[in-house]
């Protein structure tokens, strides 16, 4: 055994190394297993992989199952669409991680792209200031990406265009604060003998976790003053256009994300977004689009061109380095770049190798878009043919392409299924923390094959025939 203070087996405090045999044994079962052959273990124990004793949960905070300290059953290792927990429970993840492992566990071309940085001297992350060519790189990309088919000779100097680039955020918490700093600072430039700023919501919606993000859903309401939020519903143009004709000047922004995966997993409307840009453009407002869900997870990258809109600001995040090392940005119009250097700013944005993980993830999107685009309807096409088998359980189907959920009638018959697919080695999401709430919620990684798809819809079905939770 390698008695080196950074070994493996040292640092996790494991003499017998049982740990990493476990995780070494569990990953070789991943990758030598066919996925035929894995679909059809879902679920099960993994016999082939040694038991071993891992550490719990006891340092935890309490609203992360801090009571969980006897025989822990986290993830043990992935591969692709599959992980295999500590008790060597074999599960299908349909959630991508936390939504942000655009290709599933370990992606063999990521990974091999990750050593080949690493072997030509690419450094992990680096000071801001001194961004490596990985990084600039990227930035040029999403420009590319921002405008299909743009002469970017002439683009530069153009400061009605998205041809600017902030990456220097590591998360997608941070590019939100720093696009809502750019609203609040535009409306002071411009707008200020108008009033207080007022910046409207979708109800429902999620920009990140700091204090400003989350007064835009509505809390922390006590703590801001002169600034005003304003909360109206999704794919209602009427409301709409009410809040632009009465706030007109004073609106310093509206924000949208295309897929409101925050809530139950709500497609907004091309019309709506339409009609919000031209009510932004005739009051002066900024339009953001919260594109921390669907960035990366369609052809195209960015989902706002399905739209026939043209945002002022957009923000990237999660897929964007396929889970690798947290890396998120902000485009923006030119002629919005007013920030100071450190306005917004992580200390490990700009992270070179993370930029050359985002390069590699949107070149393996432009090589897959064919694919992505006809297996992410399929799927969602075969989702949708279960309301009509289930009626008195399911409403409708939300979502889109590999984004796709389940809309129950009530609360505990969701909660119910999502307990019944965790037993059955499917790993969900399910949305039920909100009045109203009763979404069983799926964002597939982009290797996602149509086998994968009818194992999925058909297990759905199953659990949906057999309602196992009202036994």
């Amino acid at each position: 055994m390698d008695t080196s203070v950074v070994a493996f087996d040292s640092l996790m405090q494991d003499s017998s190394g049982g740990m990493g045999r476990a995780m070494a044994t569990a990953r070789e079962f991943l990758s030598s297993t066919s996925p035929p052959d894995l679909l059809a273990q879902v679920g099960m124990t993994i016999e082939a992989a040694p038991h071993a004793h891992f550490p719990d949960k006891r340092w935890f905070q309490k609203s992360f199952y801090r009571e969980v300290t006897d025989e822990p059953d986290d993830l043990m290792a992935g591969q692709g669409l599959f992980y295999i927990t500590e008790q060597r429970r074999l599960f299908l993840d349909c959630t991508a991680g936390h939504y942000q492992m655009t290709w599933g566990y370990n992606h063999p071309d990521l990974t091999a792209l990750l050593f080949d940085c690493i072997h030509r001297g690419v450094i992990w992350d680096n000071h801001s200031n001194i961004p490596a060519a990985p990084v600039k790189r990227l930035a040029e990309k999403l420009i590319e990406l921002a405008n299909p088919g743009a002469d970017l000779s002439q683009l530069q100097a153009d400061e009605s265009k998205l041809n600017t680039v902030l990456l220097g955020v590591a998360t997608g918490t941070v590019a939100c604060g720093a696009a809502m700093k750019i609203m609040l600072l535009h409306h002071q430039k411009v707008k200020a003998e108008t009033g207080p700023p007022v910046i409207v919501t979708l109800d429902g919606n999620y920009h990140g976790t700091d204090m400003l993000a989350q007064r835009l859903r509505g809390m922390w309401a006590e703590y801001f003053a002169n600034l005003e939020v304003l909360m109206v519903q999704p794919n209602d143009g009427e409301e709409l256009q009410r809040v632009f004709d009465e706030y007109g000047e004073r609106l310093a922004g509206f924000w949208a994300e295309p897929i409101m995966m925050n809530r139950e997993a709500i497609v907004i409307e091309p019309w709506y977004l339409q009609l919000a840009q031209r009510l932004c453009d005739s009051s002066g407002a900024l339009m953001g689009i919260d594109e921390i869900q669907t960035g990366f997870w369609f052809p195209g990258v960015m989902m706002f061109h399905r739209y026939g809109i043209e945002p002022d600001l957009v923000m990237l995040g999660k897929g964007m380095t396929a889970g690798f090392h947290p890396l998120a940005a902000l485009v923006y119009k030119g002629r919005l770049d007013h920030l100071a250097q450190y306005d917004a700013i992580s200390t490990n944005g700009n992270a070179a190798l993370a930029a050359c993980l985002g390069l590699g993830c949107i070149a393996l999107v432009e090589q897959h878009t064919e694919q992505i685009s006809q297996v992410g309807s399929y799927y969602h096409q075969q989702m949708a043919e279960l309301p009509a088998e289930f009626p008195e359980l399911l409403a409708e189907v939300r979502g889109s392409g590999h984004m796709s959920g389940l809309k129950f009638h009530k609360v505990e018959d969701a909660l119910g299924f999502h307990r019944s697919a965790l037993q059955r080695g499917i790993w969900l999401r399910v949305h039920a923390y909100h009045a109203g709430h009763s979404t069983v919620l799926t964002k597939f990684a982009l290797p996602l094959d149509h086998e994968v798809a009818d194992f999925a819809v058909i297990a759905f079905r199953e659990l949906l025939s057999g309602t196992p939770w009202r036994k």
